[in-house]
């Protein structure tokens, strides 16, 4: 839907997930240059409304059954995951397995199959605070701790805990939603930054207030390399504190890039999911 940018840098490809509209992608076709190759959104109306202005995009459809193996490998991989279960003003259940917010779970399954150069992520304001739950890891068990008390029978254990097994086990915090999910671009071996953007910020009257998260791969994938790098180029980070709070900001070569940027993702989302 982009016009590209003859005179910029080669076409970048870029896969969306849990697609809406379109407005994430127009933010992101703006800020590459870059184009958008297929998409993923089961309400089938809304994707109506997709596919008539990306014409030449097919839809994946459901993403907790698409084959990766078989998807088309892209450049930038994008997606909102679903907010419902992170949003203030729902039920707060997290970003948990049976959630949808836990779908977040099968976008990071696309990353490691697809291995994109970059990776784009928005969502609403309760993702700082929300809680998420991680499933048990497979064969996570005590099989092969000391069964004997660290303490030898008889000690006076004065102020040492009682519980030779409450030696760290459990977080002193809650692990928050945004938390996870940057700690699974990590994982992922993804470097990310974030920021939280009010639609305000870009002139609209009202606040809706969004967490957006930029990430790319710490090791360039060979294949890609050659289509990313000079956007890479122009691509560079600046992170700044402000009151106590992170502020991260993507800035390009070009002085209205991440204007671009903040203006299209200020746009209202189709999933109200709180102020």
């Amino acid at each position: 839907m982009h016009d590209l940018d003859a005179s910029g840098d080669s076409e970048l490809r870029i896969g969306s997930l849990f697609s809406g509209y379109g407005g994430l992608d127009l933010a992101v076709e703006h800020v590459f240059n870059a184009k958008t190759v297929w998409f993923s959104e089961l309400n089938e109306p809304v994707a109506r409304v997709f596919s008539h202005h990306w014409p030449g995009a097919p839809n994946l459809g459901d993403i907790t059954t698409i084959d990766w193996s078989r998807v088309e490998p892209v450049d930038i991989l994008i997606g909102g995951f679903p907010c419902q279960d992170v949003s203030t003003v729902g039920k707060r259940a997290g970003l948990a397995p049976g959630t949808r917010s836990g779908l977040w779970a099968h976008m990071a399954v696309a990353i490691d199959a697809l291995q994109p150069e970059w990776v784009v992520i928005e969502n609403v304001r309760g993702l700082l605070s929300s809680p998420a739950i991680r499933p048990p890891s497979e064969g996570d068990d005590h099989d092969r701790r000391n069964p004997d008390d660290a303490t030898p029978d008889g000690a006076t254990l004065r102020g040492m805990e009682p519980d030779p097994w409450h030696l760290g086990d459990n977080a002193a915090r809650h692990l928050r939603a945004l938390g996870a999910v940057l700690g699974d671009l990590a994982d992922l071996r993804l470097d990310a930054r974030w920021i939280g953007l009010p639609a305000s910020l870009v002139g609209a009257p009202h606040q809706r207030f969004r967490i957006f998260a930029l990430a790319r791969r710490t090791v360039p994938h060979p294949a890609g390399w050659r289509r990313t790098h000079r956007a890479a180029e122009r691509l560079s980070t600046r992170c700044e504190r402000d009151e106590g709070r992170s502020r991260c900001r993507t800035r390009s070569s070009t002085s209205r890039s991440t204007d671009r940027l903040a203006h299209r993702a200020g746009e209202p989302s189709r999933r109200r999911c709180g102020p």
